[in-house]
C-alpha cells in the first residue's frame, strides 16, 4: 500500500499547536502523522495529542491509552525500560502525553510517527499507536511507545499537537495509506 502526503505544517518557529482539521475523512482507513524535529520552547516539555469530533472546534475526546519508554544517557551511566504510569489516560479527554521531558537545547528536539486507523469509522473506536524517539532534557536517548484508542463511535475529523507547556517549532506531515 502506497502512503500518500496529505499536508504538511509549515516549518515554522514559536507556533503553541499544529492542528490538521481537513483531510481527515474516509478516503483512507489509515493515517500515518511523522514528526520532524519537533523543538520544545520550554524545556522539560512533554509533546502531545488530542482528537475532535467537530472539525477541530473542541478537543477532549475520550482516550485509553498506555505508554512505555526506554533511554540511556550520554554518560552511560544510567539505562532503563519502564511502564510509565504518568503518560496513561482512562477514558481520559486530556492531551495524551507521547514525549517526555524533552530538552529545548538548540540540537534537542523529538522524531516519530503515530497510526490512526480508520477514523472515520462510525461503528468502532479509533485505534492508534507510535513511536517517539527524542533528545531528552538530562542528555539521553529517550524512544517512547504508545498505543490506546479513541473511546469513540462518531467519526475523528481533527487532530491537535503540542507541548504542555510554551511553544514549538518542527515539522509534522500527514499521510493517508491505502
Amino acid at each position: 500500500m502506497a502512503m500518500t502526503l496529505i499536508t504538511t505544517n509549515p516549518d515554522s518557529t514559536d507556533v503553541a499547536s499544529v492542528s490538521f482539521t481537513s483531510g481527515i475523512d474516509s478516503t483512507y482507513k489509515l493515517y500515518v502523522f511523522k514528526f520532524y524535529d519537533c523543538n520544545p520552547a520550554t524545556n522539560s516539555a512533554e509533546f502531545s495529542f488530542q482528537v475532535s469530533t467537530d472539525g477541530g472546534s473542541s478537543y477532549g475526546v475520550a482516550t485509553t491509552s498506555t505508554a512505555f519508554y526506554a533511554y540511556h544517557d550520554e554518560a552511560d551511566s544510567s539505562t532503563t525500560l519502564t511502564y510509565s504510569a504518568t503518560q496513561d489516560l482512562a477514558q481520559g479527554t486530556a492531551f495524551m502525553d507521547i514525549g517526555y521531558n524533552i530538552g529545548n537545547d538548540a540540537d534537542a528536539s523529538i522524531a516519530g510517527e503515530m497510526f490512526l486507523f480508520n477514523p472515520s469509522n462510525t461503528t468502532y473506536v479509533k485505534h492508534f499507536y507510535g513511536t517517539l524517539q527524542e533528545y531528552h532534557e538530562s542528555d539521553m536517548s529517550f524512544v517512547t511507545h504508545f498505543a490506546g484508542y479513541v473511546n469513540t463511535t462518531s467519526a475523528v475529523n481533527a487532530v491537535q499537537f503540542k507541548m504542555n507547556t510554551g511553544n514549538m517549532d518542527g515539522v509534522i506531515k500527514m499521510y493517508g495509506v491505502g
